[in-house]
């Protein structure tokens, strides 16, 4: 099993709220782009959030719009071995430093966790700094969790709030 490694943080001073995956899936690492599958529902989900049809832009379009609107992306693992692109199959990993992140981000107000293994595993690495934010647990936008999109949209639109 080789080791995967997440993308490089996105966010600038202005951001807000900081949204935080697991590790980039195969797809992801083969295009370089956070959630690349299309059946990912992340883009679609954050496009109702901020009110921009991010699915229909090229991906380099995505990121600065982002950033513009106060969300910054980034993985809660920074390293790990995994065969395919399940969370479950994550082992030995190593997490991303997201107390020295957070602390260059003075307007952050929410971290939000796409999906329980990005929960379970920021909230360990954030420890005693997760109480200073807005913490919001998000279903995860993956196509292996099989709840209705209706269903994750409800829990996804709250990031609209302040």
């Amino acid at each position: 099993m080789n080791r995967k490694r997440s993308f490089p943080a996105v966010v600038d001073p202005q951001v807000h709220t900081l949204i935080l995956g697991s590790l980039p899936g195969v797809l992801s690492l083969a295009h370089s782009q956070y959630y690349a599958h299309p059946q990912n529902r992340f883009w679609k989900l954050l496009a109702e959030v901020i009110g921009i049809d991010l699915p229909a832009l090229p991906y380099a379009e995505r990121l600065p719009l982002l950033l513009a609107h106060g969300f910054g992306l980034w993985d809660v693992v920074a390293e790990a071995r995994r065969d395919g692109s399940l969370d479950s199959n994550i082992r030995d990993h190593v997490h991303n430093d997201l107390t020295s992140l957070i602390a260059t981000l003075p307007q952050l107000h929410t971290i939000a966790f796409n999906g329980g293994t990005a929960a379970k595993l920021g909230l360990k690495a954030l420890g005693e700094h997760a109480g200073r934010y807005r913490i919001v647990l998000l279903p995860s936008s993956s196509p292996a969790y099989t709840r209705p999109y209706a269903e994750k949209l409800a829990a996804w639109i709250t990031l609209q709030e302040r």
